[in-house]
């Protein structure tokens, strides 16, 4: 009853569903003034979909310099696992590392390998192609939104979110467990916790000692977001763009990075991309507990607006948009792989 009624005064937690109402109605608007439904594949042109249904991580990566992004291979599930960890050591790919579905889920499937072990069951279980990635050097996360429309020489930032990974601290006395079910958002995750077996949740941290419990920068996966917009900076803005803009025809997505410092950040040096999401991105900054639902609706209007607007200037440039019978057939495949990845 607890988690119930937080989940139902807080809004971060309400279904997809409700909190995008007004976009049902500014999408409805915008298909019938360009006579398609699925209008967004032109956003991204060179990310299948533009990046909002069955896109491939490993695709985008092979779009970006390498030293934009950690090593990564891809791994087909009925692939022999003597071969993908032959792969894995020419790649110099090293425990711990990390395993993530191929097409991306809100952080659904993403596991950190602590050994061979490990791996092995992920792969065992997994009926879904995977990447798997070598960890980021550094400790902080932020999501950054950037757009440029076409023919725009340079683009922006319309927000940044940071992300406080699910993180328990040890009193000497309680177990790993217990101090989950202190805090109502860490609480949820106590389930998947359980389910993927990493953690031991009866080890007693000492007092003051910290543990992270879920390495993944992810809403779903019980981060905490804050809006830090106000970090935006022009040299920070550079700094991604010397790499997003060697993805051709790139104008609209979050990029999440890990990077060493904030001061760094914002001079635009040492970091790395996690990943770049493109037409289905979501401006994250909104699930800072500051913010309120109307506060989020507005810049989820206005991001949206920003998407329609680069679709319609690329189809104007010659870039076809989905018909009717290829969106809901790539529909229908997104739906049937998200049911696999969510049952993993």
């Amino acid at each position: 009853m607890r988690i119930f009624f937080h989940k139902l005064f807080n809004w971060e937690y309400w279904p997809f569903q409700v909190v995008y109402v007004p976009i049902y109605f500014q999408w409805a608007f915008y298909a019938l003034r360009e006579r398609h439904i699925f209008f967004f594949n032109a956003c991204n042109p060179n990310i299948k979909n533009g990046g909002y249904l069955n896109e491939s991580k490993k695709d985008i990566y092979d779009q970006l310099p390498k030293e934009a992004y950690p090593t990564t291979i891809l791994v087909s599930p009925d692939a022999d696992f003597e071969s993908c960890n032959a792969e894995r050591e020419r790649n110099n790919i090293v425990f711990p590392c990390i395993a993530k579905p191929d097409m991306g889920l809100r952080g659904s499937a993403v596991v950190k390998l602590e050994n061979s072990e490990q791996w092995l069951n992920y792969h065992q279980q997994a009926d879904f192609k995977y990447i798997l990635q070598n960890l980021i050097p550094y400790s902080s996360e932020v999501g950054i939104f950037y757009v440029r429309l076409p023919g725009e020489e340079n683009g922006r930032i319309t927000g940044i979110v940071g992300k406080e990974f699910l993180t328990v601290v040890g009193d000497g006395k309680s177990t790993i467990e217990q101090l989950l079910l202190k805090n109502l958002r860490f609480a949820m995750q106590l389930s998947a916790i359980k389910r993927q077996g990493a953690i031991n949740l009866q080890e007693v941290l000492e007092v003051g000692k910290s543990k992270i419990i879920v390495p993944f920068g992810n809403h779903a996966r019980g981060s905490k977001f804050y809006d830090y917009s106000d970090w935006i900076t022009t040299e920070m803005c550079l700094g991604i763009e010397k790499y997003v803009k060697q993805m051709p025809d790139f104008y609209f997505g979050r990029i999440d990075v890990m990077f060493k410092s904030k001061a760094d950040l914002q001079a635009g040096k040492n970091f790395m991309f996690v990943e770049v999401n493109g037409a289905g991105s979501e401006p994250t900054h909104i699930y800072d507990p500051k913010h309120g639902i109307f506060f989020a609706w507005n810049e989820l209007c206005r991001h949206f607006a920003y998407m329609y607007r680069i679709s319609r200037m690329n189809h104007k440039r010659g870039f076809r948009y989905l018909t009717f019978r290829e969106g809901m057939a790539e529909l229908r495949m997104h739906n049937k792989l998200n049911q696999t990845i969510q049952n993993f």
